[in-house]
């Protein structure tokens, strides 16, 4: 089966008793969403990109996005098609000159990367039957620009 197009609901940090865990919620049908816990950096690039806030200096996300620009490379979509264990795998399709090619990438990574370019977001149909909760089962999550002001 296809993957299936989801949409970058926000980021945001779950608080529990051992801490606190960034997470960044995918959007994917009605009320399911698929929450993928990332580093504190990806957060943040995410949260930019979605604000379209641009840095004084390049930050990561930003040179590899001007780099495709550069070379001429358009990243077609971000597909997140797999978990293992809690982790999840993604592959950016790419192409170049009417050639494709597929990278492997941190799923965070390719959705910092993705919204900066206005790629597709989209998620294979299984990991959604594995790893995807409705919005009500979320934990308690706060918006990751509250949690950074607190």
């Amino acid at each position: 089966m296809p993957p299936v197009s989801c949409r970058v609901k926000g980021v945001f940090v779950a608080k529990n008793a051992l801490g606190a865990s960034p997470a960044v919620i995918l959007s994917v049908e009605n009320d399911t969403c698929l929450p993928i816990y990332i580093g504190l950096w990806e957060a943040m690039s995410i949260h930019s990109a979605l604000n379209n806030e641009i840095p004084p200096r390049p930050l990561t996300h930003d040179l590899f996005v001007e780099f495709l620009d550069r070379f001429g490379i358009s990243l077609k979509a971000l597909i997140i098609d797999s978990v293992e264990d809690g982790v999840y795998y993604a592959n950016m399709i790419l192409e170049q000159d009417h050639h494709e090619l597929t990278i492997d990438c941190r799923p965070s990574d390719g959705i910092a990367i993705g919204i900066r370019c206005q790629a597709g977001i989209m998620v294979d149909e299984e990991v959604i039957l594995q790893s995807a909760v409705n919005a009500s089962e979320l934990p308690d999550l706060v918006d990751i620009s509250s949690y950074l002001a607190g």
